[in-house]
């Protein structure tokens, strides 16, 4: 976790996104007087604010963790993007009323993402530059088990209750998943910053933490304004970029829209924690990697869920979160995989490369159904 210097880009996206929401927020007039020909502008605009304020998100995380310590720092960043996440789902929910699956396609994304593509990265080149690495199998082992049980809670289960017809789950069983989904990862969140803070701290970690000097208080401090403003901005925006995404694929030709607006909206969100994992890896602190790496999917499905169920039960709006056979038959290999990966405490380039396999399979039914 890095604590260096904030770039003009940790500042200026910021600052730029809040002042694009407030000219949306009053310049209503003037959106609908554009040409035809510019409708396409603001969607942009706010995209590329968007992706800079996600990356000044990154900054303004890594110099708060570097002053709290891990895994403390790692748990930061990680918060921080489910926020994001939460702000995105609400309003691809909000805008796709006809398309009840988009919660479902952006958490299986995270999952197949992070769990083949990131971890997968993040080994073949550890790997490639220190052979093998290490790893606490305890840590692994914690993560692999709440992200098994939530993903085949609210991935699987749907699929077999019978109070409702298809892949849905009931008021009840809605409400009861999400309780079961927040308990669980607040008792993993005690395991991790108290009980069990050994299992996630990296045993090289003392060797590349005392690398930079350590921000002072007034530094944290001012990065945790620009942390707020970043997701702000980025919350704030989301709500303008998801229809120009859905409408640009459209045009594209892409006959399945919500599996691929889900794919970008988990690669958009995922982006600060999966650098900050590959430079983890590649520093040798594979531990660290996997924290962030591992944290973040686990943070989805036990934050994300229940945020978007509780906007589904507000609003009386169908969720569907079963996932077909295909997708299914994934899943369950990608959590196989990653039990077999982890559990002897050490990868090397092969652990990684079966990764980006399946990654790659994931990605190429992805476009071709």
């Amino acid at each position: 976790m890095s604590g260096g210097k904030i770039t003009v880009g940790g500042v200026i996206f910021p600052v730029l996104a809040l002042g694009l929401v407030a000219i949306f927020a009053a310049g209503e007039r003037w959106l609908h007087a554009l040409p035809p020909t510019l409708a396409w502008a603001p969607s942009l605009v706010a995209a590329i604010l968007v992706i800079g304020s996600v990356f000044a998100t990154l900054q303004h995380a890594g110099r708060i963790g570097a002053r709290v310590g891990e895994p403390l720092g790692t748990l930061v960043l990680t918060i921080a993007v489910t926020i994001i996440e939460v702000a995105i789902m609400s309003s691809m929910t909000t805008h796709g009323s006809d398309n009840p699956t988009e919660a479902r396609e952006a958490v299986f994304s995270a999952i197949m993402i992070v769990c083949n593509g990131l971890v997968g990265l993040c080994l073949l080149l550890g790997g490639f530059r220190h052979g093998e690495q290490e790893l606490h199998p305890m840590g692994a082992s914690a993560y692999l088990a709440v992200l098994i049980a939530l993903s085949m809670l609210t991935l699987i289960l749907p699929n077999y209750t019978t109070s409702t017809p298809g892949p849905t789950l009931s008021r009840a069983q809605l409400g009861f998943v999400s309780v079961l989904s927040i308990l669980l990862y607040c008792a993993f969140l005690f395991i991790q910053t108290v009980r069990h803070r050994a299992y996630f701290i990296d045993a090289r970690l003392a060797a590349i933490g005392h690398m930079g000097a350590k921000p002072t208080l007034n530094q944290a401090l001012i990065s945790l304004v620009g942390l707020g403003a970043s997701l702000t901005g980025v919350s704030l925006l989301a709500e303008h970029v998801i229809p120009g995404l859905e409408e640009a694929l459209k045009w594209a030709g892409v006959e399945e829209v919500n599996p691929v607006t889900g794919a970008a909206v988990a690669i958009l969100v995922l982006m600060p924690e999966g650098m900050n994992s590959v430079r983890a890896a590649a520093r040798n602190a594979l531990q660290t990697s996997l924290n962030g790496a591992l944290g973040s999917v686990v943070a989805t499905i036990g934050l994300t869920v229940p945020a978007v169920a509780l906007m589904s039960l507000a609003s009386g709006r169908e969720l569907v979160f079963g996932l077909d056979h295909r997708d299914s038959a994934m899943l369950m290999l990608t959590l196989m995989l990653s039990v077999v990966s982890f559990g002897a405490g050490r990868t090397n380039v092969l652990t990684g490369l079966v990764h980006l396999v399946v990654f790659a399979a994931y990605a190429f039914f992805l476009v071709a159904p």
